[in-house]
């Protein structure tokens, strides 16, 4: 086994093993001061669950990277990475969204206010150099300017942010999701031989399966259940949206040409990205606010079909790896534009079938 690969599984130990240390000690200091995600309509739990997990998401991803870069350097002598603006403006705007989460969590911060802490540290990356530099032939264009670039960049962090933080309905549903793409992007990284991304990547993944545990299996009644809050999916979406950004940046200096650097990022995320613009399309054509709370995600319909909250998740992810076979395995010939054309009509044509088994179910009961 290459070397490389057993610091990638130690930072990936590191950080599942922080995590199954620190949710524990988080229940108990949310059972101590009441710090519970209440039920109400809109959501599908029916007794308050603590809310803090996310909170041990970062600490234990760092953790997990500086202790496997330590034992590197001890090792070899080598010194693996440096404080260069990509990195910095990364770590200070991930801070900046990780406290915005947490803060709300903890006493609630305005959905404007959110947004507008997720534009501050979303355009620090451009303001380094990192900006989405290449549509790869998506709808006739390939190299772009910074001009265009750069606010393109900020608008994908952030959607890719709020589409994390929107999905996150049901047990499991955005760190399931946030998984299949954290473990695309390993692949891609370690193809890519960029082994400090491998890392971190790796020690995200290990605290997310952590949670997961807790949040799917836990019970509530024995105080074992935890959602993540906003300071864990703000995190794991502002790092998904900093992946894709750099993935898809064609930068010769850091990684060769590859014509699949947007394909790739877009398949990984392709389920909460639809998913949140069909949403906000179908809360405007109501005239009601983007920010505006309702039930009209992917998993809410799957629920309203009969499916029980596992049998919706476990088909949401599995429609997730359908479309990274069928856009990276099955369509890799085809032009993008047109593999993006074909996957928006499966997703239509997915929820006309969902809503057709909706409304014949609703057309029972009133019969």
């Amino acid at each position: 086994m290459p070397t490389h690969i057993l610091y990638i599984i130690g930072a990936f130990v590191v950080s599942l093993c922080c995590g199954l240390i620190t949710i524990p000690l988080i229940l108990n200091f949310c059972k101590k001061h009441h710090l519970y995600d209440v039920p109400d309509d809109r959501k599908v739990h029916s007794n308050a669950i603590p809310r803090l997990g996310g909170i041990s998401f970062m600490p234990s991803m760092l953790l997990a990277l500086v202790l496997a870069l330590m034992v590197y350097g001890r090792f070899t002598g080598e010194e693996k990475v440096s404080a260069n603006p990509w990195t910095v403006m990364f770590l200070v705007s991930l801070l900046l969204v990780y406290f915005t989460g947490f803060i709300d969590d903890i006493t609630g911060v305005r959905p404007r206010t959110k947004f507008l802490m997720q534009i501050i540290a979303a355009s620090l990356l451009p303001i380094s150099g990192l900006y989405i530099n290449n549509f790869y032939g998506f709808l006739g264009f390939h190299e772009i300017p910074f001009w265009v670039g750069a606010p393109l960049t900020v608008f994908i962090i952030v959607f890719i942010d709020n589409a994390i933080n929107l999905i996150d309905g049901i047990d499991g549903l955005s760190s399931g999701l946030s998984v299949i793409s954290l473990g695309g992007f390993l692949y891609s990284f370690v193809r890519e031989e960029v082994w400090v991304y491998c890392l971190l990547i790796a020690g995200l993944m290990g605290v997310i399966i952590a949670f997961m545990y807790y949040n799917i299996w836990g019970k509530p009644e024995k105080n074992t259940k935890i959602f993540m809050g906003d300071s864990g999916s703000l995190t794991i979406g502002f790092i998904l949206g900093f992946l894709v950004v750099k993935y898809a940046m064609d930068n010769p200096q850091v990684m060769p040409y590859r014509q699949d650097g947007l394909l790739l990022s877009y398949t990984l995320l392709i389920i909460p990205a639809f998913d949140v613009v069909r949403v906000i399309l179908k809360r405007l054509r109501l005239h009601l606010g983007i920010f505006k709370a309702d039930k009209n995600h992917i998993h809410h319909k799957l629920l309203a079909i009969g499916m029980n909250q596992h049998q919706a998740l476990v088909t949401i992810l599995i429609f997730e790896l359908f479309y990274i076979v069928l856009n990276l395995q099955v369509l890799p010939n085809f032009d993008i534009t047109y593999i993006v054309v074909i996957d928006i009509i499966i997703y239509t044509a997915f929820h006309v079938v969902l809503d057709i088994i909706i409304n014949r179910k609703e057309l029972l009961k009133i019969s």
